[in-house]
């Protein structure tokens, strides 16, 4: 009897963790295009580091994204079992928050280029700590979106179910999005590394590769920035126009007539909107705060 009881528990959590793994998969497929950005926008935020304080940087701000997950996966079930209704507003405050970060990043980004045209600085400590406090805040917004899409995807399974695909899903986000984003930033000492093993071994392969690597990560950081600051006005220009409906089905009414002449169309066209939405917003929000402390003081 014993042995059945236990046989039965196993298959039960056999079970159980198939069901996880399978809602896991599907909640991973949806926030695919959340967790790109994630990518690029948490590599853009160790540009301009010292060489060496890249990894201890990236891994202060793992600590604090896994921070972020512990406060939002339980806040997200607590939010959806109780005030539902709350979720949609916190997103677009979020999202006005991300396009605002991105409006900010490009005037201050034209003010240093005009007054320091030269090289930039190496970051002072006091600086790398509001680099990593920035980082943080912005990827407690794409954390907040990617649980709540994530949960989405569970919202009819049981209590269990949901709580395990959140946890899977924070954890594998972390480990899997910093991770990258430690080997990106370290691409060029492995180039350096190739480069002068090549040069011991007399490998014309590992010198070629080395040079590849080196010339390869300054020009991917540079991509990573840019690309880091489009995805705050894609991301939350998106979370913006899905909390207005009358606008949402406009975009998307565009998309599917954009759609017409294939599905990168439809894509560049609802990206593109939504990219516009969060620009505009962004800059709404900048000029508002700069007026208010012109009339303040």
């Amino acid at each position: 009897m014993a042995g059945a009881s236990l046989l039965t528990l196993l298959d039960d959590i056999t079970a159980l963790l198939d069901d996880i793994a399978t809602m896991s998969k599907v909640a991973t497929k949806k926030t695919a295009g959340v967790l790109g950005d994630d990518l690029a926008l948490n590599a853009q935020q160790v540009s301009g580091v010292n060489a060496d304080r890249e990894l201890p940087v990236v891994w202060a701000v793992a600590k604090g994204s896994m921070l972020n997950k512990a406060i939002l996966v339980p806040a997200a079930l607590l939010i959806s079992a109780f005030v539902p209704w709350l979720i949609t507003p916190l997103l677009m405050l979020g999202g006005l928050f991300l396009c605002f970060e991105g409006a900010e990043k490009l005037a201050h980004s034209k003010e240093e280029q005009l007054e320091h045209p030269a090289l930039a600085e190496p970051l002072t400590p006091e600086a790398e700590k509001e680099k990593i406090k920035g980082a943080i805040r912005t990827d407690f917004i794409l954390s907040a979106e990617i649980i709540v899409i994530s949960l989405g995807t569970v919202a009819t399974a049981s209590f269990i179910h949901q709580v395990s695909v959140l946890l899977v899903i924070a954890v594998v986000m972390t480990v899997g999005v910093y991770g990258l984003v430690a080997g990106i930033v370290k691409l060029d000492d492995a180039g350096l590394y190739l480069l002068q093993r090549g040069v011991t071994t007399k490998s014309a392969i590992s010198r070629a590769m080395g040079r590849f690597l080196l010339t390869l990560a300054p020009w991917l950081m540079k991509a990573l920035a840019v690309l880091g600051t489009i995805a705050m006005f894609l991301v939350g220009g998106g979370i913006l126009v899905h909390g207005i409906a009358p606008l949402h089905h406009l975009i998307g009414h565009w998309g599917e007539q954009g759609g017409q002449y294939g599905g990168l169309v439809e894509a560049l066209v609802v990206n593109g909107a939504n990219g516009i939405v969060g620009l505009l917003a962004g800059f709404v929000v900048v000029i508002a705060l700069h007026l208010f402390k012109k009339l303040k003081n």
